[in-house]
């Protein structure tokens, strides 16, 4: 998978990274408006408002300069004001502050910012030149006396242009420091949906214990009371029905022996063999949900032993024909409950063997590995019909028979597979079911402990 798309599905999963990602564009969005409306006031300031009253000034000075312009009065003006004065005539050559002009050099640039003289950056162009159109559009201001003399006025202290960048980056620092403070007071009001999370899922596998801890007075804390009281009730309801099912299943043993014992008095014959039958698939199904009651109630119903997984599966294997085993021996012994493992694999076994497609297909196989994640898989897989896909998640649902490949006539009461997932959730792990092509492959995976 390429990186930016593994990054985009991350990005669309995790709501952090989406509030964070959403906070920095507001704070961009907001600096542009904001830089971009200040921009727009002092221009429309200046344009509107400013430069007339300023342009009206400036007339007011010049006319106080004279005509020819009087160079002492030029001193005094810039004494008096923070302004510069330059003025080019037949008669009168003066500039308040030379060679601020000059020094830049010829040639072509940006226009004069405030205090850039008339622009005309050698001093000698003609009069009504590319320099006056230059000031024109800059701060300066240019006057032509009546005898002939040209007067531009700037300001003395020209803009600080670095200044101004600065305190646009310094603004946009100030606006993101407060978006991430804002991410973060978000971040901890909005912690409390993982330990939600977690919980409901904790729930969903039936581990009631401990409940959702959020010991908060906000509208999470409150949800989380609520989905604790939810579980809390489930849980009563869950325990009420495994209590009426053993009740059930243990009032129906005493009459199913009796029944047994006077079968056993019938003369033997089709009818007898029938009911004999009959009688062992009612006794195989109370004894299924029994162990499956037990089952699960999850690790607490585990008695864990160091077990040779690959032991104990050739054991199994001993008394059964036509199977072959794939069987890692490098494997340490594991933390594990050996009569729930050997419950799981007789299961699996008696499901290939029903299921498996007879003597003219190959024999099943009894295979133990090591998956690439690293996890172990022991399991079954037979080489039958197998099933279709969209059936296989079902399979593992207690009294569950897919019509094209599972019928009651093939025999078992429908809880083998059943019984095989609670075994592989009470371990941690899970009952893993998919289509070999030819036939059906059955593992509990699960990673144990040593």
């Amino acid at each position: 998978m390429k990186p930016w798309r593994h990054a985009r599905r991350r990005l669309a999963h995790s709501l952090r990274a989406r509030l964070l990602l959403l906070f920095v564009l507001l704070a961009l969005a907001t600096a542009a408006v904001f830089l971009f409306g200040m921009q727009r006031v002092l221009a429309t300031g200046w344009q509107g408002w400013a430069r007339p009253l300023a342009s009206d000034y400036v007339d007011r000075l010049a006319a106080e300069l004279g005509s020819p312009p009087d160079a002492d009065k030029a001193r005094a003006l810039v004494q008096r004001l923070p302004i510069t004065v330059r003025i080019d005539g037949p008669r009168v050559h003066f500039d308040s502050h030379p060679g601020r002009y000059r020094d830049r050099g010829p040639g072509p640039g940006p226009g004069p910012g405030p205090g850039d003289g008339d622009g005309d950056r050698d001093g000698d162009r003609d009069r009504d030149g590319p320099g006056d159109r230059d000031a024109a559009r800059s701060w300066a201001q240019v006057r032509h006396s009546a005898d002939g003399h040209r007067i531009v006025f700037g300001l003395a202290s020209l803009p600080d242009a670095g200044r101004s960048r600065r305190i646009a980056w310094t603004t946009l620092a100030v606006l993101l420091a407060l978006t991430l403070l804002a991410y973060a007071v978000v971040h901890r009001l909005l912690r409390p949906l993982r330990a939600i999370g977690d919980g409901v899922a904790r729930f969903g596998r039936g581990q009631f214990e401990p409940p959702i801890a959020v010991p908060r007075p906000d509208e999470l804390g409150e949800l989380a009371g609520r989905v604790n009281r939810m579980a809390a009730s489930l849980r009563h309801r869950l325990e009420d029905q495994r209590a009426l099912l053993l009740a059930i299943s243990h009032e129906l043993r005493s009459p199913l022996t009796r029944a047994r014992l006077n079968a056993e008095l019938v003369d033997d014959g089709p009818p007898k063999a029938a009911l004999l039958r009959d009688l062992a698939e009612m006794r195989e199904l109370i004894t299924s949900l029994l162990e499956g009651e037990r089952i699960a109630a999850g690790a607490q119903a585990l008695q864990l032993e160091p077990v040779d997984l690959a032991a104990l599966a050739r054991a199994l294997a001993a008394d059964r024909d036509r199977l072959d085993l794939a069987l890692a021996d490098d494997l340490p012994p594991v933390q594990a409950d050996a009569t729930r493992l050997k419950l799981l694999l007789r299961n699996l076994l008696d499901n290939a063997r029903r299921h498996g497609g007879g003597d003219a297909a190959a024999p099943a196989q009894l295979f133990l590995r090591r998956e690439d994640d690293g996890r172990l898989a022991l399991g079954v897989r037979d080489h039958g019909p197998g099933v279709p896909d969209e059936q296989l998640p079902r399979l593992a649902q207690a009294f569950y028979r897919p019509d094209s490949a599972r019928t009651r006539a093939a025999g078992g009461v429908g809880l083998g597979l059943y019984l095989c997932r609670l075994v592989a959730q009470a371990h941690g792990g899970e009952l893993r079911i998919r289509n070999a092509q030819p036939g059906l492959e059955v593992a509990m995976v699960w990673a144990p402990t040593r």
